[in-house]
């Protein structure tokens, strides 16, 4: 049977209103924090779209106050399931905003607790992506670069694999200097999590946001000329599981 669900977040972000606002109310902003691209149609009943190729999404704006308040809902299943989304923004002293966000719906049956709470660890990693978004590119548009590793063995653990593979030493830490050694590219790890199945990897370079989750897929915002980097990242995955399995 289908059953109902909410997940609620808060967020304090180094920035105003006005560039929380931009981050998730705009094409662009949706972009440079969470998947990508998105259309959005900014008014009351307006539409906002995802279209990845390979999946699609579409919602329907329920509140529209710039600045304030942003909701979208999907579209009824024939079972009554459904996604919301709200933000509530409120402007803090000395330029920081604090952002409220709900997720809930009803779930198909079939889906319960594990999934709720995959979807919570997600949340609070898009969230904080959107906070160092904010904080460190502001008005940069980001395009979103996404790429799934092949299908591996059931039970494979290539996390220390990915690792190694990208020259981060297996110790790391927030805070850290690394160097994403096949990519060149200088940074500092800003978000990590190591938990089984829920393993987290975020390294804030010069000129983007670098994510991966787990072994599953890397989802990265390049802020700057992005031409081929999701095949670039696509060869690279495939190359560890060919190592790994030839």
């Amino acid at each position: 049977m289908t059953r109902e669900f909410e997940i609620q977040k808060e967020v304090e972000v180094a920035g105003t209103p006005e560039q929380v606002w931009d981050a998730i109310a705009t094409g662009p902003g949706i972009d440079s924090w969470f998947m990508g691209p998105h259309t959005v149609d900014g008014r009351l009943g307006g539409r906002m779209s995802l279209d990845m190729g390979f999946f699609q999404e579409a919602s329907t704006i329920t509140a529209w106050e710039p600045g304030k308040h942003l909701a979208h809902e999907s579209a009824k299943g024939e079972d009554g399931t459904f996604h919301a989304m709200e933000f509530l923004v409120e402007g803090r002293d000395q330029g920081t905003t604090v952002l409220r966000f709900v997720h809930s719906g009803i779930l198909a049956d079939g889906w319960g607790d594990e999934f709720v709470d995959q979807q919570s660890k997600g949340w609070d990693m898009y969230l904080f992506t959107l906070g160092q978004y904010v904080e460190h590119f502001a008005g940069r548009p980001g395009a979103y670069v996404f790429a799934q590793w092949p299908e591996q063995p059931e039970g494979a653990d290539n996390w220390p694999v990915l690792l190694d593979a990208l020259g981060v030493p297996r110790d790391a830490e927030v805070g850290d200097e690394v160097t994403l050694k096949p990519f060149g590219v200088n940074g500092v790890v800003d978000y990590l999590v190591r938990h089984d199945a829920h393993n987290f990897l975020g390294v804030r370079g010069p000129d983007g946001l670098y994510r991966f989750h787990g072994t599953n897929a890397v989802g990265h915002h390049v802020f700057g000329d992005a031409t081929g980097e999701a095949a670039r990242w696509q060869a690279f995955l495939a190359q560890i599981v060919g190592g790994q399995t030839s």
